[in-house]
């Protein structure tokens, strides 16, 4: 067994790659690169780190894993968890949804903290870090060439230019700069419907565990409310609410606390702060031009029923900073981050599908729709296979890269689609690992296998088969991985390091497989072991290698 390389702290003296925004997604794809020991800069346009209001506030599991990882598990230690979905129409639940877990993660499956709790946990891993956030820099221009990024920022000084091998772009929204220099479009659509949103604080008893979802209740007729928990008793409320709303009409009036009062009753409450959007769907078309990844909301918009905004956004930061730090090492060549583009483009499509969907459910935009609507609604109140149809938004979950061409598809294990609500795909090739614990040679505590791959590709071995010797199984398979890179490798028979049958369980590994699995967890290919050959070509197809041998790469990016 080879194990990973240990990782040397960031050179300060290379060149950096330049982070553009610093909001938690950025902030994110800053620690997972300086974890990764690639230098970093964080720009951001404001004068200072502004905490006003939840914004995002629902953050999944495999969110979670990420950011324990780069040293963040306050996140899923202070959040408010809670694992079960209940759909109403008027006054009657029509179904409840329990997120399960393919694996035994120790994280939740959800929890539901503000955006601005997780944002002071990052800021504070990212001085751990020794990662600078660089603010009152307002980006106004961007070029590249073939050896790295150039950024002009305003500044109360003047402008400055700063220089990268790369650049990830997670201005968000707004961040239009980056994608006019880079000559994208941004094209999708908006909703004329408007959503209050309100974050109270009171005590409202069985609803502190559980998020709730009203179809056409009779204190918001012919719309929507959704409700969610977050710490210290306060409730996130969204009402969907005419174009015309007005917010301070509303309040000045009495009618937010007549709203407000509708929902709770006499409980005694507080606003802690509240909010109009707008909801649009528009997904840019290039992830990657050059050196230039754009990651989050600067790439993509979606309507945040089931909490896809940032979590996808964390997605993005992860599948761009390994690859980078692969490119950089020399472990992958520069046009391996075109998959960065491939994968994650692919899941903002996804996304924007599944939203827009549910959107189209929760606004309907002509007569035929509503009438399905309704229609739906009326049948699921007596008729199960009505509630399938149903559409109070599909949570969030890792996207599957069953199609990419990292991949190596197993004919003994196709990809089933996308499973029904709260289910997680059967693992194959393309679908992300399951959590579980496991025992590692020379450490005295379990520990957990997410953490295990993420730094570096891994090989999870099931039983040897009768007459095979399992460490001769092991060492072969090692070596074929070896004479595809000269990244860190580990290779681990199932029996040795899994610690409760979680893990086998989960996985179901036939005898003489080999599983091999990527840096950001998802499984790469299943082959079988004794075929050396077959085992190198998997491996070098996950760095988007097929055909040059360890020795034969360019020099790294620096």
């Amino acid at each position: 067994m080879r194990p990973p390389a240990p990782r040397p702290p960031a050179d300060t003296s290379a060149e950096p790659v330049l982070v553009l925004g610093a909001g938690p997604v950025g902030q994110t794809a800053a620690l997972l690169l300086a974890r990764r020991g690639v230098p970093v800069r964080i720009v951001d346009s404001r004068p200072e780190r502004d905490a006003i209001g939840s914004k995002a506030i629902c953050q999944q599991r495999d969110v979670l894993d990420v950011w324990d990882w780069v040293g963040a598990g306050e996140v899923a230690q202070e959040g408010l968890t809670w694992d079960t979905a209940r759909t109403f129409y008027r006054d009657s639940e029509l179904f409840s949804v329990r997120l399960s877990d393919p694996g035994a993660s120790p994280l939740p499956p959800f929890v539901n903290i503000s955006q601005s709790r997780t944002e002071e946990i990052l800021d504070r891993r990212l001085v751990e870090a020794g990662v600078h956030i660089s603010w009152d820099h307002t980006v106004t221009d961007l070029v590249q060439d073939e050896h790295g990024v150039t950024v002009t920022c305003d500044t109360p000084s003047g402008p400055v230019r700063l220089s990268g091998t790369h650049a990830l772009s997670c201005l968000g929204a707004h961040g239009g700069v980056v994608r006019r220099a880079l000559g994208l479009t941004f094209d999708g659509t908006s909703f004329e419907d408007r959503f209050l949103i309100c974050d109270i604080r009171a005590d409202l008893g069985e609803w502190a565990r559980e998020r709730r979802f009203y179809f056409d209740p009779e204190w918001n007729p012919g719309r929507q409310v959704l409700i969610h928990p977050c710490p210290d008793s306060v409730f996130r409320i969204d009402w969907q609410v005419p174009a015309d709303f007005d917010l301070d009409a509303e309040e000045g009036s009495g009618r937010l606390d007549a709203r407000i009062r509708q929902i709770i009753g006499d409980e005694p409450y507080e606003i802690v702060w509240h909010s109009v959007y707008r909801f649009h769907t528009r997904v840019v078309d290039r992830m990657r031009s050059g050196r230039v990844l754009l990651v989050g909301d600067n790439a993509h918009l979606v309507a945040p029923f089931g909490a896809r905004g940032l979590n996808s956004g964390v997605q993005d930061a992860e599948n761009a900073a390994w690859k980078i730090a692969y490119v950089r090492a020399g472990w992958a060549d520069e046009e391996f981050l075109e998959t960065y583009h491939t994968e994650r483009h692919a899941a903002a499509l996804e996304n924007a599908d599944v939203t827009s969907a549910t959107m189209r459910f929760l606004v309907p935009q002509d007569e035929t729709e509503h009438t399905t609507r309704l229609t739906v609604l009326e049948r699921a109140l007596t008729e199960e296979d009505a509630r399938a149809h149903v559409d109070s938004g599909r949570l969030a979950e890792p996207f599957w890269y069953v199609d990419s061409a990292l991949t190596t598809p197993c004919p003994d294990r196709p990809f089933g689609g996308r499973p029904p609500r709260g289910r997680a795909p059967a693992p194959c090739p393309g679908v992300i690992a399951p959590d579980a614990p496991v025992d590692l040679p020379g450490e005295d505590a379990p520990a957990r296998l997410r953490p295990l791959l993420r730094e570096g590709l891994t090989l999870l071995l099931g039983p040897a088969p009768d007459g095979t010797d399992p460490a001769a199984l092991r060492e072969r398979a090692l070596a074929a991985a070896l004479e595809a890179t000269d990244a860190p490798v580990a290779a681990f028979h199932l029996t040795d390091i899994d610690a409760t049958g979680a893990l086998t369980k989960a996985l179901a590994c036939d005898p003489g497989q080999v599983w091999i699995l990527r840096p950001d967890a998802h499984i790469a290919a299943v082959v079988g072991a004794d075929d050396p050959a077959t085992v190198t070509a998997a491996v070098r197809t996950c760095l988007g290698r097929t055909s040059a041998p360890a020795g034969e790469r360019p020099a790294p990016t620096l």
